[in-house]
């Protein structure tokens, strides 16, 4: 490569994963439009019924630092997610500083309307499941590299 190559937009890997999770959003948006989510709003609903199957609260710090989110940009997901009766915040009794959040029962049944979303998105990688496994393994590692850095 010549001094100025690393320089190319074609030649950034920040640029392919940005790429790539515009993409997967344009995937993502009619499918959850259906549902009345946004991606973001999706990824939260991922975590509480995820965690809904053991523990039926988990405190917003805990689901901030499951999705890399700050309160700041959490808190209005969750208030637009209560707002659709999805899901409800309420102080934590032993600790009133502290904010759990609870699946309403119509968060909870939500979740079947969900079940195709992972499979619909898989279809459109052209990937098999060990191709997907690897790049998983893949990203991982990537992510596990940089946090340490």
């Amino acid at each position: 490569m010549n001094n100025d190559a690393h320089l190319k937009l074609e030649n950034q890997l920040c640029f392919r994963l940005y790429s790539l999770t515009k993409l997967m959003n344009r995937h993502y948006s009619p499918v959850l439009k259906k549902l009345g989510l946004t991606y973001s709003q999706y990824l939260v609903m991922l975590v509480l019924w995820e965690n809904n199957d053991t523990t039926p609260a988990i405190s917003v710090k805990q689901l901030g630092e499951k999705l890399d989110l700050d309160s700041g940009t959490l808190s209005p997901l969750l208030k637009r997610l209560e707002k659709q009766a999805l899901l409800s915040r309420v102080r934590n009794s032993d600790d009133e500083r502290s904010v759990v959040i609870k699946l309403t029962d119509s968060g909870c049944q939500l979740k079947s309307q969900a079940q195709n979303i992972p499979a619909q998105m898989f279809s459109v990688t052209g990937l098999s499941i060990d191709e997907l496994q690897g790049l998983n393994v893949q990203l991982d590692g990537l992510l596990a590299t940089m946090n340490t850095k």
